[in-house]
This record gives structure tokens, C-alpha cells and sequence, in this order.
């Protein structure tokens, strides 16, 4: 599975998913239900760290969020 695709399902899903962009070294997202967010995924899938405020969650990837971002879109 790649990259784009570990982070989709760490978020919970394309149905848990409201609006994702990137952020310079992140990926911002917001989410309908950030319950369903797995954290200990989005690191295993290659996340600097996770950072979760009420249903926007930001995911640091680093410089190649952009790549990240467009890989999310196609799957989406």
C-alpha cells in the first residue's frame, strides 16, 4: 500500500475526510469524526508527528507534502 494511501485510511477513511491541503511540511485536514483518527498509523506511514484540535488534524510530512497532497486527491 503507499504512502498516500496508509494516511487516507489512518484518517479514517475517504467518508471521514471533509477537506485535506497542504501546509508547507504538513497536511492539514479537517475530518467529520476525529474518533476515527489513528495516530499510531499516521506515524507508522512515515508522520513526524500529528497534531489533532477538535477536527482538523495536521499530519507532518515534511518538504514532500505537496507530492503527499496530489497522491491523497487521486485516491480520493
Amino acid at each position: 500500500m503507499s504512502q498516500a494511501a496508509n494516511i487516507l485510511a489512518a484518517l479514517g477513511g475517504v467518508r471521514n475526510i471533509v477537506d485535506i491541503e497542504p501546509c508547507t511540511t504538513r497536511l492539514r485536514s479537517e475530518v467529520r469524526d476525529p474518533s476515527l483518527v489513528d495516530v499510531a498509523q499516521l506515524r507508522a506511514a512515515g508522520a513526524h508527528g500529528v497534531m489533532i484540535s477538535g477536527r482538523v488534524v495536521q499530519v507532518v510530512v515534511g518538504p514532500s507534502v505537496d507530492t503527499l497532497a496530489t497522491d491523497l486527491e487521486e485516491l480520493m
